[in-house]
């Protein structure tokens, strides 16, 4: 059945793609996905894939706007070309923070990007730890939403860190931190805090939970700025932690992230490749662990007709 499954990419993250095509053992498909001088994109499939079940490997990352346009005209590319099923593989679900009306007058855009992949020709969609689980509801077709908890765990676990406590760095992501801690048997605290308007800003509160003599580990599905991570391990730090050590699945680092995790305690920052970390943005602080065997495994789950929750039994 592996002769009939295609795994293409565009340009966002060919290094992922090849990762999971090692892992399936086939060749990573062929395609041209470029831009012409006037900024528009063009996709030409360059192998068969009438009837074949088709995987396109494309997070939703820097450059964003260009990463979403190149899956999109590849999906319908595509579905023109008759593929038998088309599976966008979206390891990191770009403009998922806008996932509902908190304001007057604002969009759901991460609704509106669901509706593009399903008319682009997405028969179903796979992908790792959305930022909120109702984008699920957004979509009409299948979808798979893979976690890297148990990745981050298991290194965590190896790790060895005594006297450790899981710490969620807002109440939004303390049902996961939660679950980490279990994995790893450790205490929860929880970060309040609030965000100030719709800058990429946010005043830590209050800390629930003790943390005073403790190693901490900051628990998050993305790091953007890294401002709100600096700003938790000064409150840890000032509460008493003896270390800080930070995670999560997406590491968007924009702006100045990097300096910013460069100058704060932090002692180390463990992160997964959904999205890829340029040489200028890499840190001795920075440990990367590959989701590319996740993936991998969940796409031959899928083509293979077998279950994918079972992965996480």
């Amino acid at each position: 059945m592996v002769d009939e499954l295609k795994v293409f990419t565009g340009n966002a993250h060919p290094v992922l793609a090849q990762g999971i095509c090692d892992y399936l053992g086939i060749p990573l498909g062929k395609a041209e996905v470029f831009e012409f001088s006037n900024e528009n994109i063009f996709v030409r499939i360059l192998e068969n894939v009438r009837e074949r079940d088709v995987f396109v490997i494309q997070p939703i990352c820097s450059p964003v706007n260009k990463s979403l346009m190149e899956l999109l005209i590849m999906l319908d590319a595509l579905k023109r070309a008759s593929a038998g099923r088309i599976t966008a593989v979206v390891p990191y679900y770009g403009y998922g923070r806008t996932d509902k009306k908190d304001q007057p007058r604002v969009p759901i855009t991460a609704r509106l990007i669901a509706d593009l992949l399903t008319v682009a020709g997405a028969n179903r969609l796979l992908s790792v730890d959305l930022h909120a689980a109702q984008i699920q509801g957004f979509f009409t077709i299948p979808v798979d939403e893979l976690t890297a908890l148990y990745i981050l765990s298991s290194y965590f676990e190896d790790r060895a860190l005594e006297n450790l406590v899981v710490v969620a760095t807002d109440i939004g992501i303390s049902k996961r931190a939660r679950d980490l801690a279990e994995r790893l048997n450790a205490p929860l605290a929880i970060i309040e805090k609030r965000r100030v308007g719709n800058i990429d800003k946010a005043e830590t509160l209050n800390i629930i939970g003790d943390v005073a003599g403790m190693r901490a580990l900051l628990f998050d599905d993305e790091i953007d700025t890294a401002g709100s991570l600096v700003t938790a391990v000064a409150a840890l730090m000032e509460n008493g932690a003896t270390e800080v050590y930070a995670c999560c699945t997406h590491p968007v680092f924009s702006d100045a992230a990097i300096k910013r995790i460069a100058a704060s305690p932090v002692k180390e920052v463990v992160v997964t490749d959904t999205i890829p970390i340029p040489k200028n943005k890499s840190n001795e602080k920075i440990t990367i662990l590959s989701i590319a065997s996740l993936l991998g495994e969940a796409i031959y789950r899928i083509h293979s007709g077998l279950s994918v929750g079972a992965m996480f039994e």
